[in-house]
């Protein structure tokens, strides 16, 4: 018959992904979870405050409800992945999509949260945070390949902004480095 599955059998880098497939971001279950919790703790709390008080209604609860519904739509994170050539980002109704290897601009948008929000040559545009690229190397390794290829042609503005990235992010693989090592 067959033989047993033996995972010491098994190449040491056989659970790195292929060039071809595609990344995701490794850390967007876990900040659906955060969110739900988040939503879940603001109804708690409203409703625990309004039965301690005694003016707890049916319409009062249902307003309640809409409320933490509405945060969690705000707190909803974009799910971002990248193959080769390509960059995407999901959110509940929509996903936006970006050729990487024909980007036209990628700008730093600066406000509440750091945005990065990269154009390509068919009018797509994505915005992302660019957490995301410094927690999963395999999305920013795409980015980085796709960005080298429309660097040489179609790349209008935003070298810059990959540079100062690019810094950032090896900056916090060092430092990650150091610290899994105890050089800290």
């Amino acid at each position: 018959m067959g033989r047993r599955y033996d995972a010491s059998e098994e190449p040491a880098d056989a659970s790195a992904q292929e060039p071809g497939e595609a990344a995701h971001d490794l850390r967007w279950a876990q900040d659906v979870r955060d969110s739900i919790r988040c939503a879940g703790v603001l109804l708690a709390l409203l409703l625990l405050v309004d039965w301690g008080s005694g003016r707890f209604t049916l319409w009062r609860g249902a307003l309640w409800l809409a409320l933490a519904l509405l945060l969690f739509l705000v707190l909803y994170p974009a799910r971002v992945s990248a193959a080769e050539g390509r960059l995407a980002s999901r959110r509940l109704l929509r996903e936006h999509r970006v050729r990487t290897d024909l980007l036209v601009s990628v700008r730093c948008l600066d406000g509440i949260s750091q945005r990065l929000a990269l154009r390509d040559a068919f009018g797509g545009r994505v915005e992302i945070d660019p957490e995301v690229l410094v927690r999963n190397p395999q999305l920013w390794f795409h980015l980085q390949e796709g960005t080298h290829k429309s660097a040489a042609g179609t790349l209008l503005c935003g070298a810059t902004a990959l540079r100062r990235l690019s810094q950032r992010i090896d900056r916090e693989t060092a430092r990650a480095v150091f610290e899994a090592s105890g050089l800290e």
